[in-house]
Order: structure tokens, then C-alpha cells, then sequence
């Protein structure tokens, strides 16, 4: 009998294997071409390649070869035997992009010259004919462009008839085209004369020349990393754009239709080797001295050649910094950086305040106007935070009450809420203090009276491009905590925002109509919103019309916060192109919180969200709500929790829009709503997916006022079942695959004379005692219900 067995399951095992998916064999991508394409050999230079960065593109079952080579034309590649090698290789079924073009035109070098009409043409025809012969996939593309602007800024002929005749060539032979040189030119035409500079290798910190000396000069055909990347991306872009088969081997990301070419590419700052330790510029560790002075003036130095500004380890007290170009500030192991807690050592500026021009005082970590910063280094700011922030009673317990008291500052009328002076107090109960009204001129002397309340936020960055923010622990904010507006090409890794819970105002991380950037393997535990998404507020936001978009955030903790991810309310000027992974939100008042009210206007669209986990989240787990009305998000005892009743308003500039939202893979353990979906009665919340989704709360999905929304393979374990899931005029509502536990009172209700449309799919409805409530007013067929 065991033999017996033992066969009938070798045999199972033999059957299995034969019926097993075959995964797809891999294959490889030959790279041919002259120096924009090749390896280079020296990694500690600069320059680089494209082919070197286009493998990040596929997945595994592809790989590069790249014998593209420094120099070389069609004519000299053919030469030196390198195509021979190439066929030497190559198999049935991988494939070959070819492109040449740099080094053809080269008439007075009889070895690399090749006329586009004659030579040029025919060897391009002999590598695809060849290839095809070998039974791979041959790809042309033309050559890439190089970076000629007219006096004017405009394009500048390149490459002459070469990318005519390597057109003319695939479509001869009926072999794809990547017409690069028309994909890097729109490129290069998207960003300008300057903002093309970055793509190309002599351009970076330490080796630009503004007025090289001949016959030296600035290198506008050779890329570094960020162009190699960007040219890399367009090249795989438009292997899915021709839908070749080799787009199958694309790698997908874990974000619903996306692949690794759909991700923003982040510029690096790049600095020389160069150290001013301000030491040497008169700084002393002690605690005592107000080192301002000596910290300025090495960044002044540093800035002039470019380089790292060093803050050795120490305690090192200091008023409002100011950062500058080319400079690296790194705060080593053991440095404490402690900005003053005299508030008169701060001086006011014209800035902004929640999205709005205003009227505040400098912050500590200040920049405007500059390119290729960073703050790096495991050491530590601290704001000095407690000297400005005003604190409620109800926020502390008894004795920490009485401490704060005893160290000053005075108290409102109704003795609830502490002020650290009486300018702050005064502010306070001023209306809008500091903001400025659209023209009104900012004289900083019209608020000195007021001073003490325009609290500065700690780490601002305005107009600055190529940021790194890595390593350091900021906390102890007066406000907001990082606050980058208007930047572009932003990296934030690893960074520690730390402030009181009880801190107004804190955020850990306020991104402002922001472009392209990268926030990763940071930990926030803050008094606000932990990683915000802004772009002004109302008619300033929408005037200014710049959104926060093409941003990668993931891996990020996020402890206590009003949210963990947020977007708004200051949204304005919207935002778009968001990518959100694998982060993790323990004890947030909110998880994912989206939040607009009437009045902001704005448009919040493409957000992807895979991979968050979350524990005892006060409010609501995933939250989309358009009547937001500045209050904590976890009422106070004797607070009301119900909305404002509001009837719908007219469509205008400032009716505000949420649409294509999709969230996966989220799970939480203790929430008070598991989901609430709250749009406006003029602007349902639109086009959300939420899917792969477990969530413990006390209640479950609250919709009103939404449309096209599906939830698929959700859990709502609730405490609350009467019902589980309630949808109030809303339409077009699929829920599928809902899990919920056994014995709810009631599953479903649907009210509200506008609810149409509602499908309860693949449900097992026994579980609850009562399957449906729909309103009497509502016909038969608004709610349907199908399988199980």
C-alpha cells in the first residue's frame, strides 16, 4: 500500500508540475550605438550613458547588453568587428535597438565617416537585415538630441538629414521606430534653455564653466545620471506607447495600470568635496554663544565654491539661519543645533501662512531662490517651539497645566488657553493677523506689534530646486515642520519630524505646490497632519494655479498626527501624480485623509495608494471629506460630531473636485469609521476604487454624496451593524465581495431621493439579519444584488 501511495503521488506531483504556468523565458536586449547610448568605464565621472540606466525599466526576465561605445559611427562599429560580435550573441527571439547618428556627419574623419544618404542609410539596412536573419527583434531610433538653443531659446538644428533616413529606413524594412530625437526634443522644449541644463553631465556643481576658455567647452550632447534616466524612461515609454511585444516584460508596479516609467525621476543635488567647518569661522559649542553669525558666514564661503558646510558635534545655539546654492549643511553624529528661544532674535519677512501671502517671522532653516541644497547628517534642530506655540488647557493634565503657568506668559479671558506673551495674546485675538490681502503692500512694521503671535515655521524652502533632505532629526517646530513651496526636484530620506502632540500647527512635513520629488524611510510624530499635500488656499491658491504633483512617498512611519497621509484642505491650486507605498500609521487621529471645503476650489486626481497598514486611528481609517471646517479631527468632550446641514450652491471657481482615487492593500486594527466618503450636494466625490482592504472600527462605510465608487474584496469588522454600510444620495456605487462579521443587524441601507444605481456583488447577505433597508421614496430596482 505505501508503494502504492508513494507512486500515486510522484504522479500527482509529475501532473502538477505539467500543468504549472510556464514563466517567460528570458531574453536580451542588444544596445548598439555611439556614446549617449554605452557603459561608461569610470563611475567616479559624471557622465553617463542611457542604455545604462534602461534596465530599470524591465523586469527579470530581461537583460542588457549594452556594446554601445564611445565614438563610434555605423561605419566604425562595423569596422572594429564590434556588429560581429553583436551576431556572434545574439538568438532567435531577443532584440536589438540600433542608433547612430552622432559621429556619421563627421566628414573630416574618414574612419567614422558615414553620408546620411549613402553610408548611413546602407549600414542602418545592413544591421536590420542582419538582425532579422538571426531571428531577433531589430528597433531603430534616431538619434538623440543634443542640447542647441538659439540666442532666442529655441530649437537649433542637430543632427541634419539622420533622423530622416533612419525613419525612412524602418519603415523600408517594417521595423519599429523610437523617433528619439523628436521625444528628447519635446523634452528639452517642456524645459527650457535652463531647465535642460541638469540632463547633461558638464553642467553639475564642480564642473559648469560659465565662460569656458577655449577650446574648452560646456558638453551638451553627454548626459549625466538624471538625463540618462530621463532619456532611459522615454525609450521604455515608448516600447508600451508602440505596445511591442517586448512591453510585456515591463516592470509593473504595485500601483493598479502602472509601470516603473510612470514614476516621476528625482534630480540629485551634486556637490564638490570641499568643507568649511565653522569652527574655523568662530563657532563655539557651548550652549552659550549665539553662533548666528559664524554659521552664516560659512555658508556665505561655502556657497561661493560650493562644497559642505560642517556642524561638528556640540550644542550649538543659533538664531534664524539662511541657506544658500551649492551648499550641503551637515549636522554630524552627536551635534545639536538649538535655535534661540528669544523670540527677538527673529525678524519678520513677507511669506506665507496656511496656503495665503502673509506676514510672519523668518524660520530658523530659511531658503528662497536657490538650486542644489541639502541638509543632511544625523544630527539634530531643535525650534525652541515651546517659547512661541500658544497651548489649550485641555491638551495637558493638571500639573503639567500648573509648570506651564509657572513659567510665565499670560492667559485669555476664559483662562483656557495659554499665550507665551502678550503680543501673542494680542495676535490671537486679532482677525487674521499677518495675512495680507491681495495688493496690500507688506510693511513688516505694521505688525510689530503683533510679532510674538506670526509664528514661523521651522524648515522653509521657497522656489529652490535640487533639494536633499536626509538623515536629520527636526523638532520642537513653532509650526509647520518642513515646508517646501514652490520647489521642484525634492528628495526627503530618512528625516525624524518630532513636536508635542498638543503643538498647533505642527505638521511634520507640508508639501506646497511642489514638482517632482521623492519622500522615503522618513518617521513623523507630530502635533498636526503628519505628510501633507497643499497648493494654496482659495483665491490665492487658484490664482496661483501651480499643484503639488509627481511625488513618490513611501516607507514612512507615521506616529501620532491629525492624519498620516493627507491631502488639503489648502488644495487650490490641486494636486495630481501621487504614489504612496508601504507606509505605516500607529495612533493617527485620521489615516488616509483627504479634506476640502467649499471656497478652496482645486482639482485632486491620480492618487495611488498601495500598501498602508494602520493601528488605533481616533477618527476614520480612509477619509474623503468636503466640509471640512478647520476643527480637530477627534471632537473634544461635549464637541458636536455631526456635519453642517448644507444644501447645494452653484458650480463655480471655488467648488472644490476629488476624482480617481485608487487605494489597495490597506489594513487597520481600530478605527471609530472604517470609511467615510462625503462629497458636496453640487460635486459628488468621484471615480474611487478601494480594494484588498481589512479594517476593524466601530463603523463601517458612510458614502454621501459620491459617485462611481467601488469597493472590492473589503472587510469591514464593525461594531456598530445598524448598518454596516449605509449609502446616502449617491450613484453608481458597486460594493463586491464585502466581508463583515456574522450576526450584523443590518448590512445595507440606501436613503436619499438621489441614490441610484447601487450593486451589492458576490456578498454573502445571510450573514446579517437583515440584508437591505432602502428608502421607500427609492425604487425597486436602485439597489441590485448578485452572486452568492
Amino acid at each position: 500500500m505505501k508503494s502504492t501511495s508513494a507512486l500515486l503521488l510522484a504522479a500527482l506531483a509529475v501532473l502538477l508540475l505539467a500543468f504549472r504556468p510556464v514563466a517567460e523565458p528570458k531574453i536580451q536586449i542588444f544596445l548598439v550605438g555611439d556614446s549617449t547610448m554605452s557603459q561608461k568605464a569610470d563611475l567616479s565621472k559624471p557622465e553617463r550613458g542611457w542604455g545604462m540606466l534602461f534596465g530599470q525599466y524591465f523586469d527579470g526576465s530581461v537583460s542588457i547588453q549594452n556594446h554601445a561605445m564611445n565614438g563610434r559611427s555605423t561605419k566604425s562599429f562595423l569596422r572594429e568587428g564590434r556588429w560581429a560580435k553583436v551576431l556572434e550573441q545574439v538568438k532567435p527571439g531577443d532584440w536589438v535597438f540600433i542608433q547612430f547618428g552622432h559621429n556619421d556627419s563627421k566628414v573630416e574623419d574618414s574612419v567614422r565617416s558615414a553620408p546620411a544618404q549613402t553610408i548611413y542609410r546602407q549600414l542602418l539596412t545592413k544591421y536590420v537585415q542582419e538582425a532579422k536573419a538571426k531571428g531577433a527583434n531589430p528597433v531603430l531610433l534616431t538619434p538623440v538630441g543634443r542640447r542647441y538653443f538659439d540666442e532666442a531659446g529655441q530649437r537649433k538644428d542637430d543632427h541634419g538629414q539622420y533622423p530622416a533616413v533612419a525613419r525612412e529606413v524602418a519603415k523600408a524594412q517594417k521595423v519599429p521606430l523610437i523617433d528619439l530625437h523628436e521625444k528628447s526634443w519635446a523634452l528639452y522644449s517642456q524645459l527650457g534653455e535652463a531647465g535642460t541644463r541638469p540632463l547633461f553631465w558638464s553642467y553639475q556643481n564642480g564642473y559648469y564653466e560659465a565662460n569656458p576658455v577655449p577650446p574648452a567647452k560646456n558638453d551638451n550632447t553627454h548626459f549625466s545620471e538624471y538625463g540618462a534616466n530621463r532619456v532611459a524612461q522615454l525609450v521604455a515609454q515608448a516600447v508600451q506607447e508602440q505596445n511591442l511585444p517586448l512591453a510585456s516584460r515591463l516592470r509593473r508596479l504595485e500601483f493598479e495600470g502602472k509601470f516603473q516609467h510612470d514614476l516621476p525621476v528625482v534630480l540629485q543635488p551634486v556637490f564638490r568635496k570641499d568643507t568649511f567647518n565653522i569652527l574655523k569661522f568662530g563657532a563655539r559649542p557651548d550652549g552659550q554663544t549665539l553662533n548666528t553669525a559664524a554659521i552664516q558666514q560659512a555658508i556665505d564661503a561655502c556657497s561661493q565654491k560650493g562644497g559642505t558646510v560642517l556642524i561638528p558635534r556640540g550644542l550649538w545655539l543659533t538664531a534664524s539661519i539662511e541657506l544658500k546654492s551649492n551648499v550641503n549643511l551637515h549636522v554630524a553624529q552627536g551635534a545639536l543645533v538649538q535655535f534661540s528661544s528669544k523670540l527677538s532674535d527673529y525678524h519678520l519677512i513677507k511669506t506665507t501662512w496656511e496656503g495665503e501671502d502673509a506676514i510672519r517671522n523668518q524660520a530658523p532653516l530659511y531658503g528662497h531662490d536657490l538650486e542644489n541644497i541639502a541638509i543632511t547628517g544625523p544630527g539634530t534642530f531643535d525650534g525652541a517651539g515651546d517659547a512661541w506655540r500658544m497651548v489649550k488647557k485641555s491638551k495637558l493634565n493638571a500639573t503639567q497645566w500648573q509648570n506651564l503657568l509657572a513659567s510665565g506668559g499670560v492667559l485669555n479671558e476664559k483662562k483656557d488657553t495659554w499665550y507665551p506673551s502678550e503680543q501673542s495674546l494680542k495676535g490671537a485675538n486679532a482677525t487674521k493677523p499677518g495675512i495680507l490681502k491681495p495688493g496690500q503692500a507688506a510693511n513688516v512694521s505694521d505688525y510689530a506689534d503683533v510679532k510674538d503671535f506670526l509664528r514661523p515655521n521651522m524648515l522653509s524652502l521657497t522656489r529652490c530646486k535640487q533639494i536633499l533632505l536626509e538623515g536629520f532629526t527636526i523638532q520642537n517646530s513653532p509650526a509647520w515642520t518642513i515646508h517646501p513651496l514652490l520647489c521642484d526636484n525634492l528628495t526627503i530620506r530618512s528625516v525624524t519630524a518630532k513636536n508635542p502632540w498638543y503643538g498647533q500647527n505642527t505638521d511634520a512635513l507640508d508639501l506646497e505646490s511642489c514638482r517632482n520629488g521623492l519622500v522615503e524611510g522618513c518617521t513623523f510624530d507630530v502635533g498636526d497632519d503628519g505628510i501633507c499635500i497643499k497648493s494654496g488656499r482659495d483665491e490665492q491658491g487658484r490664482k496661483r494655479g501651480v499643484p503639488t504633483e509627481n511625488f513618490i512617498i513611501r516607507d514612512t512611519k507615521v506616529y501620532h498626527a491629525h492624519g498620516g497621509f493627507v491631502i488639503g484642505s489648502e488644495m487650490s491650486g490641486g494636486a495630481r501624480n501621487l504614489f504612496v507605498s508601504n507606509c505605516t500609521f500607529m495612533g493617527t487621529d485620521v489615516g488616509l485623509r483627504f479634506k476640502t471645503a467649499r471656497g478652496r476650489g482645486g482639482v485632486v486626481e491620480n492618487i495611488h495608494v498601495n500598501g498602508v497598514d494602520m493601528t488605533d486611528i481616533a477618527g476614520e481609517a480612509i477619509l474623503f471629506d468636503m466640509y471640512y471646517a478647520a476643527k480637530d479631527p477627534v471632537p473634544m468632550a461635549g464637541e458636536s460630531t455631526a456635519p453642517p446641514v448644507m444644501k447645494a450652491e452653484p458650480l463655480g471657481e471655488g467648488t472644490p473636485q476629488f476624482r480617481n482615487f485608487r487605494i489597495r492593500n490597506v489594513t487597520c486594527k481600530g478605527a471609530a469609521t472604517g470609511i467615510l466618503v462625503r462629497g458636496l450636494p453640487e460635486m459628488a466625490i468621484k471615480d474611487i476604487r478601494i480594494e484588498d482592504v481589512v479594517i476593524e472600527s466601530k463603523k463601517g462605510l458612510v458614502c454621501q454624496e459620491a459617485e462611481n465608487i467601488e469597493l472590492k474584496n473589503v472587510a469591514l469588522y464593525t461594531a456598530d451593524t445598524t448598518p454596516v454600510l449605509e449609502v446616502q444620495n449617491s450613484r453608481d456605487i458597486t460594493l463586491d465581495g464585502i466581508r463583515y462579521a456574522s450576526g450584523a443587524e443590518l448590512l445595507l441601507r440606501v436613503t436619499g431621493d438621489r441614490s441610484k444605481n447601487i450593486k451589492l456583488n458576490n456578498t454573502d447577505t445571510k450573514l446579517a439579519k437583515k440584508s437591505l433597508d432602502v428608502d421607500q421614496k427609492l425604487g425597486k430596482k436602485t439597489v441590485t444584488v448578485a452572486g452568492r
